[in-house]
């Protein structure tokens, strides 16, 4: 079950159904909800909505979703959160009825044959709910209701609809170690490309080590300012080349005959011992861990059919898939490096993207809808989604 964040005006989507969040009236009262009745037809939404009587909170009812592009508007009654403190049980009580929003709407979706589902961020707007707590009650709500559902539902496209950067901002608790983090990673790139970067005592001190002459140039200066300082000399005179004597053997001549008995052997021996494929290499990590397919693609934020053909190695996996996986089986960061291996990749600190999944593994957060939030929040691809 993909799980996508994305910044967009949710009448744009065109999803099977896309989800309203409205009071126990069903009446269009600002937000999302009026703007999901003007773009579908004013008239027509009401006298639907009307049709259906009143809805309790936490509960969804289905109308048609007249001029916008999904076929169904999903009418659901989200929780009121109150001003100044609130206590605990009351707080678990709200909490509970958001998530039955989501998954109420999710069951009325899948009764009229939904296979993709669009939502605002219910009760987030003008119904008080923190934005942030928001956000994780949703993905929670929504990750459960697929942990509980029959496989027939495992493949509805879920997005979760953010309007504005605003509204990513204040709901984001900003980690302070993860930007730490990015930034240094950034710094230790730049200082890798360019020694020039480094701090100054750490090359006074590269100054005063035993060093070969690729790695050290006299007074600091970079080698390639004193190829050009350096005064030109004359060019060597054309020295005949000397003749192959008979007994040698010709090994551009082999090369390029097969020549066996030259490289033969040796290749052979590399041939016959190659690692083994990402298909092999990732069902052997699934079977270490006694994990189900269903376990392993649900965790990664794949569909199944994706999945599917992934494990029978008729597909090459992106980056951003193959992390997925590693986050869905809980690798290390070797671990991590040897699946990207298999595939031809590694992880790069220059990418962000890299960075920020490599701060998540290294610190064994396996949450993918945690960690698509942060990708999300820096304008990065998220993880899994195909």
């Amino acid at each position: 079950m993909p799980l996508t964040l994305v910044r967009q005006d949710i009448t744009r989507m065109r999803v099977d159904a896309l989800v309203s969040p409205t009071d126990e009236g069903l009446s269009a009262d600002g937000g999302a909800s009026a703007a999901i009745f003007r773009a579908a037809g004013a008239r027509r939404m009401e006298a639907a909505c009307h049709k259906a009587g009143r809805v309790e909170c936490g509960k969804a009812i289905a109308t048609p979703g007249f001029d916008l592009p999904a076929r169904w508007v999903i009418h659901t009654v989200g929780p009121h959160w109150p001003e100044g403190s609130v206590d605990a049980g009351w707080r678990a009580h709200l909490r509970s009825l958001l998530a039955r929003c989501y998954q109420n709407s999710l069951d009325v979706a899948a009764s009229h044959g939904a296979n993709s589902v669009a939502f605002p961020l219910i009760s987030s707007g003008a119904f008080g709910y923190p934005r942030g707590m928001a956000i994780a009650d949703a993905t929670t709500a929504i990750r459960s209701w697929f942990d509980a559902a029959p496989d027939g539902r495992a493949d509805i496209e879920v997005y979760l609809v953010l309007f504005d950067r605003e509204s990513t901002r204040e709901a984001r608790a900003l980690d302070l170690g993860l930007e730490e983090y990015i930034d240094q990673r950034y710094v230790d790139e730049a200082e890798r490309r360019d020694p020039r970067r480094r701090p100054k005592r750490e090359c006074r001190w590269h100054a005063d080590a035993t060093m070969d002459d690729e790695s050290f140039s006299p007074g600091g200066v970079p080698p390639e300012a004193l190829e050009e300082s350096a005064p030109a000399t004359e060019e060597p005179e054309a020295v005949a080349e000397p003749a192959v004597a008979a007994e040698e053997p010709d090994y551009r001549d082999a090369a390029c005959l097969g020549g066996g008995a030259v490289f033969g052997d040796e290749l052979d021996d590399l041939l016959a011992n190659l690692d083994a494929s990402f298909s092999e290499t990732l069902l052997s990590m699934i079977d270490a861990r006694g994990m189900t397919d269903a376990q392993v693609y649900g965790r990664a934020n794949l569909t199944r059919q994706y999945f599917s053909k992934l494990r029978s190695g008729r597909l090459n996996p992106s980056k951003r898939v193959i992390l997925a996986l590693a986050v869905a089986l809980e690798l290390d960061l070797d671990q991590t490096q040897t699946l990207l291996a298999r595939a031809g990749y590694a992880l790069a600190h220059n990418s962000k993207f890299d960075v920020i999944v490599e701060y998540f593994i290294s610190h064994r957060v396996y949450d993918v809808d945690r960690i698509n939030y942060e990708l999300f929040c820096h304008g990065q691809q998220l993880l899994g989604v195909a």
